[in-house]
């Protein structure tokens, strides 16, 4: 089996003659605000016909860094067939049909699907609401003499579950950040430099665990970083270690897995091909040694060419940025307002108003009431600033997840009075009725039902409840001890050893106590 990197989450994946084609992704994402790192724009052409003709596409989920509908529809033959996951929802299979696709592979959670030749998959999926009604999903391909996982930025609360079944030659997987926390943040830069610090080592801590635990013969970072090509984004690019920033790249997390001993990792560009067999794992790259290291060791450089070269589209794309003026307070309104009385529990667990502020017109959430009005000085909880043409586009769009069709950008700022609110964002991911049903559901279940403490675990001389009061992930498994804290590197989030205090937000409680003997 071979595997060859085509940017970012983007895999294509031979088997004998058989081939598939992982997330492929080469449009600027997230109103262009994301382009992949390294640039894939100089792909082989032998290997861009292969990505245009395979026998099957797996697309792991509906971010625009992996569903990249523009390339799909003018690029791969509608009649390729498609490997769903599991998921909750068909939503992923509409988006794909939207786009002229009818071949669908319907697959079972975790279970094997046998593709002939010897060619079998397995898709698990992660139904955490943070990624919407479907979720994530991670792939297994095997073919007989290897097997393949492709995790990409799949966060399984499992450990084990990839591993069930067999020993894993390849693994890649996601290791830098894909969020616009903290940078988008209203606070002193030098409490989001902690931030953002305390992210990058809660993401590097929480790969290095999924890496241990499926013990592959070969790690292979990817999906991510992305590079920002735009002036106004550049400054998050990780370029001398100073930026305020989340992504770091490859490098980096090949020296971070090399001091916990593990000196198994790839170093990858597109292009470069892994092959696998019993006895030999094999890396070839399509350009010189030099040309693989030179985005990393040259990186300003790198970027500036690579932004050169991608400037008049950039112009070109933010002039097509429309803005009529609608009246958004009264669409909102007819959109949201029926939402908001289907979720009263999410309402009360955000619990105080939002205001979107953007060119000339302020508009206030009022959770506690489920109402849209004009801002008139009511006292606001969160604020977000938006500019008005990507407002009015996600409002144009009816776009039923704004973490993919507009926070991710990073083309906003935010503030917030406390803590980290999880069911503000939960409620930007669910603007439809299918998703805001699921979302109050969540809630109910999260709030309703409560752990049994006397599930107890041991973690370094303190006994703690199993599961994470966040998203419920095993503390066995995924809990560490950093200083006064207990760490969940699933998702990153601390709690105070003295009292189980949650450090992200007000209403999590662990509950632990100090082992007296």
């Amino acid at each position: 089996m071979k595997a060859t990197s085509i940017g970012h989450a983007g895999i294509l994946i031979e088997s004998g003659s058989r081939t598939i084609v992982c997330d492929p992704w080469f449009v600027p994402a997230f109103w262009a605000s994301w382009f992949v790192f390294p640039r894939n724009d100089q792909l082989p052409g032998e290997v861009m016909e292969k990505l245009e003709r395979p026998d099957y596409l797996y697309i792991s989920h509906q971010h625009g860094d992996h569903l990249d509908e523009a390339w799909l529809a003018n690029h791969i033959d509608k009649s390729t067939p498609v490997l769903l996951p599991d998921f909750a929802t068909r939503e992923l299979e509409r988006q794909l049909n939207k786009l002229g696709f009818t071949n669908f592979i319907r697959t079972r959670n975790g279970i094997m699907t046998d593709l002939g030749d010897g060619l079998r998959i397995a898709i698990h999926v992660e139904t955490a609401i943070a990624d919407g009604p479907g979720g994530d999903s991670a792939m297994v391909v095997e073919d007989g003499t290897s097997r393949l996982v492709n995790q990409n930025d799949c966060r399984t609360g499992d450990l084990a579950e990839l591993l069930q079944h067999g020993p894993v030659d390849m693994h890649w997987l996601q290791f830098s950040g894909a969020i616009w926390y903290p940078m988008v943040y209203d606070q002193p830069r030098e409490e989001l430099m902690a931030l953002a610090t305390s992210k990058v080592e809660s993401q590097f801590a929480r790969s290095i665990r999924y890496v241990e635990a499926i013990g592959a013969r070969v790690v292979v970072p990817s999906a991510g970083p992305p590079c920002f090509l735009d002036d106004e984004l550049f400054s998050i690019n990780m370029i001398d270690g100073d930026e305020l920033s989340i992504f770091p790249d490859q490098t980096e997390f090949i020296a971070h897995l090399a001091n916990h001993g593990r000196n198994n990792a790839v170093m990858n560009i597109p292009g470069t091909t892994i092959s696998v067999s019993p006895t030999e794992v094999r890396v070839q790259h399509c350009v010189s040694d030099g040309e693989v290291q030179r985005p990393f060791v040259h990186k300003r450089e790198y970027l500036l060419e690579y932004q050169a070269d991608w400037a008049e589209w950039l112009r070109e794309t933010k002039a097509s940025w429309l803005v009529s003026n609608i009246n958004l307070v009264k669409e909102l309104q007819a959109w949201w307002e029926p939402l908001l009385a289907m979720a009263p529990s999410l309402r009360t667990a955000i619990g105080g108003n939002c205001l979107v502020k953007t060119e000339g017109e302020d508009i206030l959430i009022d959770f506690p009431n489920g109402k849209i009005s004009a801002y008139d000085n009511e006292p606001i909880k969160f604020r977000m600033e938006i500019k008005r043409p990507l407002l009015e586009g996600v409002v144009r769009q009816k776009a039923v997840d704004w973490s993919n069709s507009l926070f991710l950008s990073c083309r906003f700022t935010a503030w917030r009075d406390g803590s980290y609110n999880e069911y503000l964002y939960n409620f930007f991911k669910s603007l439809s009725v299918e998703r805001m049903r699921r979302a109050e559901q969540e809630v109910v279940l999260l709030n309703g039902v409560q752990d049994d403490v006397s599930n107890e675990i041991e973690l370094g001389g303190y006994f703690m409840q199993r599961y994470c009061p966040h998203r419920k992930a095993d503390l066995s498994e995924f809990g560490v001890i950093e200083g006064d804290h207990v760490v969940c590197t699933l998702h990153g989030w601390k709690f105070q050893l003295s009292d189980g205090a949650c450090l992200n937000a007000d209403d999590r409680q662990l509950s632990i106590r100090k082992r007296t003997s």
